[in-house]
């Protein structure tokens, strides 16, 4: 997650990290960047760190990273397992383009 988001927060200089949802299933609460709204949000699931990009199906995804949520007409996903390939310019390139839809 902490690779992840550098990323993220590398993609533009306005976006900013709040934790939100904090529950007793989750007292860590879960990572949102956000620009005049919300950029994507970080999950650790049981076998994968997943972000969310609320707006996903809007944004263009030409490395085709989107391989969760692929059924919902609004949000994309990203699962990342353990010992796979962070692929940081096209994760960039996602994260400014969403900051774009928010503006």
């Amino acid at each position: 997650m902490s690779r992840l988001r550098g990323i993220v927060l590398a993609a533009a200089p306005a976006i900013d990290e709040d934790v939100k949802w904090k529950k007793p299933s989750r007292p860590e609460g879960v990572p949102v960047w956000s620009v005049d709204g919300i950029v994507c949000i970080g999950e650790m699931l049981k076998s994968a760190v997943r972000l969310t990009f609320p707006k996903g199906a809007q944004l263009k995804d030409p490395q085709k990273l989107f391989n969760a949520r692929l059924d919902s007409k609004s949000v994309r996903a990203i699962d990342f397992r353990e010992g796979g390939k962070l692929p940081e310019a096209a994760l960039k390139a996602l994260g400014l383009e969403a900051v774009g839809l928010n503006g």
